[in-house]
C-alpha cells in the first residue's frame, strides 16, 4: 500500500511480473530488429524506468534518446502536442521505437508519431508498458504492449500522481 497526498494505492502489478514482461518484449524486439540498429525514443517523464529496463534486456545494437512533449494545457492531458522537445538526433532513414509508460486515449502518442513521421524515419514502432483499451479515443497500432489493463488510475514504476510515486518498483492502483 502507498499513500500519496489524499489517495491510497494498492498493489496491482508486481516488480517480478514487470521485469519478466519487459524481458519478453525485449526478446520480440531483438528478433524484429535483427541486423538493424534502432533508436529508442523514450517519452519523459513516465517512461524512463521502462526505457532503461527495456534497453538493458536488448542484445541488438541500439541507441537511446529521450523527448518531452509540450502540450496546450499544463494541468490536464489534452492530447494536443505543440512540439517535441529534446530530440537532437537526426532520425531520417532510421528505425525508431517510441517508448511510452502508458497509453490511454492515444491522442498524445498519435501526435508524437505524426511529428516524428515528418522527419522521415525508415520506420516507427510504438512500445508501451501499459495500455488501457477502454480509454482509447485515437486508433493506434501498438507494436509492443507490456500489459493491457482496465481504465483505472495507476502509479509506480515511472507513473506518478501529482509528481509523486514514480519510484515504486511495483505498479499500484488507486484503491476503490
Amino acid at each position: 500500500m502507498l499513500e500519496i497526498k489524499d489517495k491510497t494505492f494498492i498493489p496491482f502489478i508486481g516488480q517480478e511480473a514487470i521485469q519478466n514482461r519487459i524481458a519478453e518484449l525485449a526478446g520480440q524486439i531483438n528478433q524484429d530488429y535483427k541486423g538493424k540498429q534502432p533508436l529508442l525514443v523514450g517519452v519523459l517523464n513516465g517512461s524512463f524506468l521502462f526505457a532503461a529496463d527495456l534497453m538493458k534486456n536488448l542484445t541488438i545494437p541500439c541507441e537511446i534518446t529521450f523527448i518531452r512533449v509540450a502540450s496546450y494545457a499544463q494541468m490536464a492531458s489534452t492530447g494536443k502536442v505543440k512540439e517535441i522537445l529534446g530530440l537532437q538526433e537526426a532520425v531520417e532513414g532510421r528505425d525508431l521505437i517510441v517508448i511510452e509508460d502508458i497509453v490511454d486515449t492515444g491522442l498524445t502518442l498519435a501526435q508524437i508519431r505524426e511529428q516524428l513521421e515528418s522527419l522521415k524515419p525508415a520506420s516507427i514502432a510504438l512500445a508501451t508498458l501499459l495500455f488501457k483499451p477502454e480509454a482509447l479515443i485515437k486508433e493506434l497500432t501498438l507494436d509492443y504492449v507490456g500489459f493491457e489493463i482496465e481504465n483505472r488510475f495507476v502509479v509506480g514504476y515511472g507513473l506518478d500522481y501529482d509528481g509523486l510515486g514514480r519510484n515504486s518498483k511495483d505498479i499500484l492502483v488507486l484503491q476503490a
